[in-house]
């Protein structure tokens, strides 16, 4: 799988594998995490991310994809790793067979051209608003955490978005990410 081209994303999760405090929120495995809940940044935390991307990133790539019933798709954008759903996930109200990850968080495709009403009713501030390009951003959560391999302490953030891209006319991407550092 291509996703492994994030030198940040591998660097974040080595990061994390060392034992740390971690939300109450943490779910151990990786293979039990509620994808609708990761996408609208409901229960999970910075650690609980990053191990599921290890997990559909590493050595059980394949089984993680049939088990999440995702088939890559092939992505004109080198920063948006795009799948196609088994079944359709309910997201902010919203059905999808499409989700994409970027380096620090997943994202629902979502079949609304304009995203002007998804990100009003998600409370998101636009932080970038031109007829061609739309970037809302609303952060749940931030902390300092202190990893046993990192010095000093890391800044997490946990951020809900909606934006949307040149290469995907006609839809609205959102979800959250999880970032680190």
């Amino acid at each position: 799988m291509s996703f492994y081209r994030n030198g940040a994303l591998l660097l974040a999760a080595f990061l994390l594998s060392a034992p740390a405090s971690h939300a109450a929120t943490k779910q151990d495995d990786p293979s039990k995490i509620d994808l609708a809940k990761l996408i609208e940044c409901k229960t999970h935390d910075v650690a609980s991310y990053y191990d599921f991307a290890m997990w559909l990133t590493g050595p059980d790539s394949a089984m993680a994809m049939k088990q999440l019933g995702l088939s890559e798709m092939p992505s004109p954008n080198p920063f948006l790793q795009e799948f196609k759903l088994s079944a359709p996930v309910t997201v902010f109200g919203r059905q999808t067979t499409k989700i994409v990850f970027v380096s620090n968080g997943i994202l629902a495709v979502l079949d609304e051209p304009d995203p002007h009403p998804l990100a009003k009713t998600l409370g998101l501030t636009a932080a970038v608003d031109r007829p061609n390009k739309f970037l809302g951003d609303k952060e749940i959560s931030s902390s300092k955490e202190q990893h046993e391999n990192a010095y000093p302490a890391l800044p997490t953030r946990i951020s809900l978005n909606v934006l949307t891209v040149d290469n995907l006319p006609g839809k609205t991407l959102a979800g959250c990410r999880y970032s680190i550092g």
